[in-house]
């Protein structure tokens, strides 16, 4: 099974960089929650609809950031690389190694352990970085300064909460240090649990998304609390 895996991902690698993509300039964080399992992915950006381009996440697997000169098929590819076990490093060196374009990408990958990895390439537009620690991945280009992905991981490792809200509270820290030097425009919230999705039938426990506003992740929260008490477990 591994090694048909492998030579999938292989393949899937091979034609995925034959388009171009959108620049999609933005901060994001790839975190899990050990003691409930679950994975996730926030992101900010001013572009219409990131939810649609950046995060990928997969219960018990882990989760996945594709942004600057993103790469969308980072994200189903780096979550095959996962399950097959390849850790976080390995998993960035597999998408970005035979990339002609790898040094305009930026990925951020978690494994369900916690292990973690960030890859900014060398021609990302400043300011642009990220910060991997235990449990979490934080990643942006095009911001202010670097103090944005050090609020986000001062944010996230502070926060007393469940994931979701640990995200949250990483995008608003990001946002006050100086967040996307061109503005904000949209954000997207993704967590997978398994068996905690709609009616108990997928993992897809919260994926909620604001595609167009002039406060995208204060509107992001206010949506996260109504998802919260409709949905706050599988019925």
């Amino acid at each position: 099974m591994r090694t048909a895996l492998c030579v999938f991902i292989c393949l899937g690698i091979s034609t995925a960089f034959s388009y171009d993509d959108p620049t999609v300039a933005t901060f994001s964080i790839v975190a899990v929650d050990p003691e409930t399992g679950e994975v996730g992915v926030a992101v900010q950006s001013k572009i219409v609809g990131v939810g649609s381009i950046v995060p990928f996440a997969k219960a018990g697997v882990g989760a996945i950031a594709t942004q600057a000169y993103a790469n969308v098929g980072y994200g189903p590819l780096g979550i095959m690389a996962l399950e097959a076990g390849m850790n976080a490093e390995a998993v960035i060196n597999l998408l970005t190694r035979d990339d002609p374009l790898r040094e305009l990408r930026q990925v951020g990958v978690i494994a369900a352990d916690g292990k973690s990895a960030s890859f900014t390439g060398d021609e990302c537009m400043d300011w642009a970085g990220g910060i991997a620690g235990e449990n979490f991945a934080v990643q942006g280009n095009i911001l202010t300064s670097k103090e944005v992905v050090e609020a986000m991981a001062k944010a996230f490792q502070e926060t007393e909460d469940v994931l979701a809200v640990r995200l949250l509270a990483a995008l608003h820290a990001g946002e006050e240090a100086g967040g996307d030097s061109r503005g904000k425009q949209s954000a997207a919230l993704l967590v997978a649990r398994e068996g905690w999705g709609y009616g108990g039938l997928n993992d897809q426990f919260r994926d909620i998304r604001v595609d167009e506003h002039q406060r995208p992740i204060v509107e992001l929260e206010r949506v996260y609390w109504k998802h919260r008490a409709l949905f706050e477990r599988p019925d």
